[in-house]
């Protein structure tokens, strides 16, 4: 069984980072505490910036129904799709056992799992790699390269990456976003952000032609080395996709609150 605190952590984590690059997307997004809901909504065409999860501790099954059905009306009445981020270790055995049942009924559909994870930061050595060279991201044609890098690893179209970062002065200055670059060219990606005196890794993806050199690994201890030497944080945690997640480990990262994304009914 997972520790209950880990999870509680990944989920406040997710809250207050959302509602930090949420508002820089938009400040007049959605952002809200409900009870046993955070909405995270920036409406916007990138879908991982349109976030609602749930919060309660200890979900009993009764509960559980009563929220999904509410994170489903917040879900509908938005012009954007979005997902629903939920941490199985926050219900109890019996909710758990009916999750996607409950969603179903709900109107949501499964969507994709992932992994919140967690590390304890030693003393971090300054990143290398030989096939590359890191840039911070500075300016509106970092923000695009970062951007695209995202949309091709995950299988967003363009445009829908470049709604989530484009003109972003958070991205350029209070994120530690950085760019791996192979020959001149950006191949890799990733940044942290500090929050809650813990950094937060988001938005790590390696070119699809590229994948499997270790980029995505070296280019994310180059983000963790710099956001630590910034921020002094000596812990940091991060949500991983099931594509992403056997990166992590190498650097440290211990797996420690499963997750599960839905999505709306067709």
């Amino acid at each position: 069984m997972h520790d209950l605190a880990d999870s509680v952590e990944s989920m406040e984590q997710l809250a207050a980072v959302w509602r930090t690059v949420v508002l820089d997307r938009d400040p007049d997004a959605d952002v809200r505490d409900l009870p046993g809901i955070a909405v995270r909504w920036a409406d916007c065409r990138f879908a991982f910036w349109n976030c609602v999860t749930l919060t309660d501790v200890g979900t009993g099954a009764g509960l559980l129904e009563r929220r999904l059905r509410n994170a489903a009306e917040i879900m509908r009445a938005k012009s954007r799709p979005g997902f629903l981020w939920v941490f199985e270790s926050l219900l109890d055995d019996g909710a758990r056992a009916a999750l996607d049942a409950a969603a179903e009924q709900a109107g949501l559909a499964y969507a994709f799992p992932g992994t919140g994870m967690a590390v304890d930061l030693p003393p971090l050595p300054e990143p290398h790699h030989p096939d590359l060279t890191f840039e911070r991201v500075t300016s509106e044609e970092h923000l695009r390269a970062y951007a695209d890098l995202n949309s091709r690893a995950y299988g967003f179209p363009l445009e829908d990456g470049r709604d989530g970062l484009a003109r972003s002065t958070l991205w350029k200055d209070g994120v530690h976003a950085y760019l791996g670059l192979r020959d001149g060219a950006p191949v890799a990606c990733a940044a942290t952000v500090e929050a809650r005196g813990r950094l937060f890794v988001l938005l790590v993806a390696t070119d699809p032609e590229w994948q499997r050199r270790g980029y995505g690994e070296a280019v994310t201890r180059k983000a963790l080395y710099e956001g630590a030497r910034a921020t002094g944080a000596t812990r940091a945690t991060l949500h991983a996709t099931a594509a992403g997640a056997p990166v992590y480990p190498r650097i440290g990262f211990r797996p420690n609150s499963p997750m599960r994304f839905y999505g709306l009914m067709a």
